[in-house]
């Protein structure tokens, strides 16, 4: 079991579960925090004021974590993002790790077609 296993599935806990967005990031992402989601800039407040609103903002929201890989100083989530706003979505969300606290961010997100061409879940 990865060092970082148990911090990473509370702060995933926090994020995507119970939607405390400035919890989650207080608890385990640094100061020097980079993103690379080009929306967002660097920095927990910048991420934390872009992510409040999509996760706090509509109790209709929901982020279903359906798995946790952690790998080194990699861990990933991938989730079940739904929001009143937008089509469900397959979100991957990476991180890395340096000096037990979360440095660095990537995400991948995918629209839910109404159909595909095979009958496989997203999820």
């Amino acid at each position: 079991m990865s060092g970082h296993r148990a911090a990473f599935e509370h702060f995933c806990e926090l994020l995507y579960t119970r939607r405390r967005v400035a919890e989650a990031f207080a608890f385990l992402v640094a100061d020097d925090y980079r993103q690379h989601n080009p929306n967002i800039a660097d920095g927990p407040a910048a991420a934390v004021e872009a992510l409040t609103p999509k996760f706090d903002g509509s109790p209709e929201s929901r982020f279903e974590i359906q798995r946790i890989l952690v790998d080194g100083d990699l861990a990933m989530v991938h989730v079940r993002a739904s929001t009143p706003d937008r089509p469900v979505a397959a979100v991957a969300d990476i991180y890395r790790f340096s000096g037990g606290r979360i440095v660095e961010h990537w995400d991948v997100l995918q629209p839910v077609p109404d159909r595909a061409v095979h009958d496989h879940s997203m999820f």
